[in-house]
């Protein structure tokens, strides 16, 4: 079953929010700086500054904040924590509030947002480290050592988590890649199967109604194949029904050139006259995959024949070439430009492309339409 999310990244980021680590964190902030001002003889009260150091953490414990407010939380953080130092209080887990802040709004806002508000927040606790030198006899070397160390860990904190919301962007748009494609493959797969069999359905009950009354035995012929077409659109319809629900269901191994015989069969038991032009082994050349390509071109240039050309005849013909092989599919119907290719023309041209064949379809010169189909041997 296919799952999409709109912002897998971000509901990935925020459990970070919500997991145990910020909050311990938080608690050692609280903790260690009551305790490690105790010991010292400060000039304010231990709790102004154990708040101080407990608000500048808060936002790690937050909700992700939006846009500007992340960047304002992280030029908070920082002020708080310089109002810290500036007021004479210790060393301790004080230098831990800002990376952690910075490292969780980073996680989940672009590097635009986080950067200059970080910039803007270490700027001012360096400020209140000067100050703490200035204002309270502190050692100049070990404040300036300090101050640098903290430039580096949270310009590190907040590269660390854009690398890592960079991986999970990356992942997510490869899963949303990959299910788009799938989609994808499952709508071509019943454009493919269940619409030749609907077309060959369509024209083998014309044929019956038409010969009905004088030739029974070919009405009954008609009735036989439109059962057995039936049958193969609708096993090919449950297995991609049962694929999207979710359900576990064998996937039809896909035809490939050897199935091109009784496909022609079936188009002229609907009535279309179809004439083959080329030699057998030529096809049976052709690798697995280009093969299942070859047989989807056939097979869809045949239901358009069948659907849209009017025409009295068609032909299936292939080349061997160095390396490659031309298949070309026409009729002598109305033709006609091709006016929007959709899922069948533009889905044969997608899937010769893909195993790096060349495609081209549009009307005849003296009417009728080809698709010719150049593919690698």
């Amino acid at each position: 079953m296919i799952h999409t999310t709109a912002h897998p990244t971000v509901a990935e980021l925020t459990r970070a929010h919500r997991s145990w680590w910020p909050w311990a964190v938080l608690v050692i902030v609280l903790l260690g700086t009551a305790a490690s001002n105790g010991k010292n003889d400060v000039d304010h009260p231990v709790a102004l500054g154990v708040l101080l150091v407990v608000v500048a953490t808060l936002p790690s414990v937050l909700p992700p904040l939006p846009g500007r407010l992340a960047g304002l939380a992280l030029t908070a953080s920082g002020a708080l924590c310089g109002l810290y130092f500036a007021l004479g209080y210790a060393d301790g887990p004080v230098f831990l509030a800002l990376p952690v802040v910075t490292f969780l709004v980073a996680a989940t806002v672009p590097v635009g947002r986080w950067l200059p508000g970080a910039l803007v927040g270490v700027g001012l606790l360096a400020a209140g480290l000067w100050a703490r030198w200035e204002w309270h006899a502190d050692e100049p070397h070990k404040s300036l050592w300090q101050a640098i160390g903290m430039v580096g860990i949270v310009l590190a904190a907040g590269a660390v988590a854009t690398a890592t919301r960079n991986r999970f962007e990356a992942r997510a748009e490869r899963v949303e890649r990959t299910a788009t494609e799938e989609r994808l493959r499952m709508a071509q797969d019943l454009h493919d199967g269940v619409g030749h069999g609907l077309a060959v359905i369509a024209m083998q009950a014309g044929v019956a109604l038409h010969v009905l009354d004088r030739d029974p035995a070919a009405a009954r012929s008609s009735l036989e194949a439109i059962r057995a077409t039936s049958r193969e659109a609708l096993d090919a319809l449950r297995v991609e029904l049962a694929t999207i629900a979710g359900e576990a269901a064998p996937r039809r191994p896909a035809a490939g050139v050897e199935a091109i015989p009784a496909l022609v069969d079936r188009i002229r038991a609907a009535g279309l006259p179809v004439e083959v032009i080329g030699d057998p082994t030529d096809l049976a050349l052709l690798a697995s995959p280009v093969g299942e390509v070859a047989y989807a071109v056939v097979q869809e240039a045949l239901t358009n024949v069948l659907r849209h050309a009017g025409a009295d005849g068609a032909t299936v013909a292939w080349e061997a070439g160095s390396g490659t092989l031309a298949l070309r599919v026409s009729d002598d119907g109305r033709g006609g430009a091709v006016q929007d290719e959709g899922m069948g023309i533009g889905g044969m041209r997608a899937r010769v492309t893909a195993v790096g064949g060349t495609f081209r379809a549009g009307p005849l010169a003296h009417g009728g339409f080809e698709v010719t189909a150049v593919l690698p041997r």
